[in-house]
């Protein structure tokens, strides 16, 4: 059977840049799982995983504009975003090695025997977590970097002692090849196998990947038929393994009638930039706006249309995307009663693309039916206007609400205030929809830091972790139990005498 190509496209002009692989088949997949397994004991070694992390992020920044260039030629995302976002892919590399020195994340749990306990007597228990085994990473196509080969779900992956096995983005395959390579320079330097670290192209291999044996588990970032589709594999082997899948979110923004009074052109100018940067493919996009009727609620959408008719024309990453859009936003300003004050659609550059936005009364989403498309994820530089007339408009369209990544809640500054208030009923609400609940701001940026959670009810993802954070880390582990263990048979986390320092939970204390 003929290799099948991989090639380099240009999003700009639709041109194939370069060759830069061959489509892998099922023996080449299974050649990869194998080898990245042999790496497994190599990672036992903390002080090995942390040096591979820091020495990936080094060498990230050595070649920075090698690697932005790259990114930019096959992304057209333009160098000042990919500028931020290497420095974001080297910093969560470099914070996942703080994770891994301090050695909080293996959960040490130590009960020491009691004789006399009730209702029985307690034995000596030592629980402490342990990596997975190979984890496959499907790498998403809005962020070339922070999302795939070098990104999130492959930092956290190695800092559990997982070995990687990536399948690479088709719409980034150069930036793909360039960053592996990094990351096996980075493995070597640090003493491992260079198979720490394997990148595949194509769509067999993203299918042989998922239900290979020796895969204990997987990252995916991406839509939700794709994501779907390789949960259910996940699910259906001989033997499951978890599936953390990023597949879809509206992001739901609620404007109170107060916040409208208070800043509504402060408001209309910040969704404008929010849903329209990165031409709309961020996954934390603001999708769906509530936005209450009435004069306040006019004066927002007055600024929204402003700011959204002057916001320029961006190309997507690629043609499929593009054109997924164009029918997209033309289907939702076709419904009856919807209006697009910004109509989203074709630019004058053929392969570019307009945002917009339409707006719709809440009474029209109140029970399915033709306008349940407004509540579907549309991926690109569109938002969605829904004007509302009290708390039970606004609440009968959040009770339709899928599961999102994030929710926000724009609220005036005596509701703000009020512990008591509708503003309190208002996130808790919001709290059910998402993994990530935002007060007068906007969602899109998401910060690498301890307490971030980036995940939400499904659809937005296929488990309740997070990818972005010192946390994902948990994804890629599983917790055993020592019991009544000799000493000198235990892991040195384990030992009373705890040799590397790790920290420890002894009978109920830290």
């Amino acid at each position: 059977m003929a290799a099948v190509p991989v090639w380099s496209v240009d999003p700009r002009t639709g041109k194939q840049r370069e060759q830069v692989a061959v489509e892998a088949t099922a023996d080449d997949v299974d050649a990869a799982v194998r080898a990245a397994a042999t790496a497994l004991p190599g990672l036992a070694d903390r002080s090995a995983r942390a040096r591979l992390l820091r020495t990936a992020a080094g060498l990230l920044e050595r070649d920075a504009e090698r690697v932005i260039a790259a990114a930019d030629a096959e992304t057209a995302l333009g160098t000042p975003r990919l500028t931020g976002e290497l420095a974001r892919t080297a910093f969560q590399l470099r914070t996942f090695a703080d994770v891994v020195d301090e050695g909080a994340f293996l959960d040490v749990i130590i009960d020491h025997p009691d004789p006399d306990a009730k209702p029985i007597p307690r034995p000596d228990l030592r629980r402490y977590k342990i990596p997975l085994g190979v984890v496959a990473v499907y790498a998403a196509s809005n962020f070339p970097l922070a999302f795939s080969v070098p990104g999130g779900d492959t930092a956290s992956a190695l800092a559990a002692g997982c070995p990687v096995v990536v399948k690479a983005h088709p719409d980034h395959p150069a930036t793909s090849e360039l960053t592996a390579g990094l990351l096996r320079e980075a493995a070597v330097a640090a003493g491992l196998p260079a198979d720490t670290v394997v990148l595949l192209h194509g769509f067999t291999a993203g299918v042989e990947l998922v239900q290979h044996p020796l895969v204990a588990a997987a990252g995916f970032t991406g839509s939700v038929g794709g994501g779907r589709a390789l949960f259910d594999a996940a699910a259906a082997r001989p033997r499951p393994i978890p599936f953390h899948g990023e597949l879809g979110s509206l992001n739901p923004v609620v404007v109170t009638p107060a916040a409208a009074a208070e800043r509504a052109e402060q408001i209309g100018t910040g969704l404008a930039g929010s849903f329209t940067l990165g031409s709309g493919q961020f996954c934390t996009k603001p999708g769906l706006v509530l936005t209450p009727a009435g004069a306040d609620g006019d004066r927002l959408v007055a600024a929204l249309t402003a700011a959204a008719d002057s916001a320029p024309a961006g190309v997507l990453l690629d043609g499929r995307m593009r054109e997924n859009f164009l029918k997209g936003t033309a289907a939702r300003a076709a419904l009856p009663a919807v209006t697009a004050p910004v109509a989203a659609g074709g630019a004058a550059d053929p392969l570019a693309v307009r945002p917009g936005y339409v707006v719709a009364d809440a009474a029209e989403l109140a029970a399915p039916g033709a306008y349940d498309l407004l509540l579907e994820e549309c991926f690109g530089p569109l938002t969605v206007v829904v004007r509302y007339d009290g708390a039970g408009q606004l609440d009968a369209v959040l009770d339709r609400l899928p599961g999102n990544l994030t929710a926000t809640a724009h609220l005036g500054a005596d509701e703000a205030a009020d512990p008591d208030g509708p503003a309190a009923a208002l996130l808790t609400r919001l709290t059910a929809l998402a993994g990530r609940v935002l007060v007068n701001g906007w969602p899109t940026g998401v910060a690498v830091t301890g307490a971030q959670h980036h995940g939400g009810p499904y659809p937005a993802t296929t488990s309740t972790s997070t990818s972005v954070g010192a946390t994902a880390i948990e994804r890629w582990l599983r917790p055993v139990a020592y019991q009544d263990t000799p000493p000198a048979l235990l892991p040195p986390e384990l030992r009373d005498d705890n040799p590397h320092r790790v920290p420890q939970r002894v009978t109920g204390r830290p």
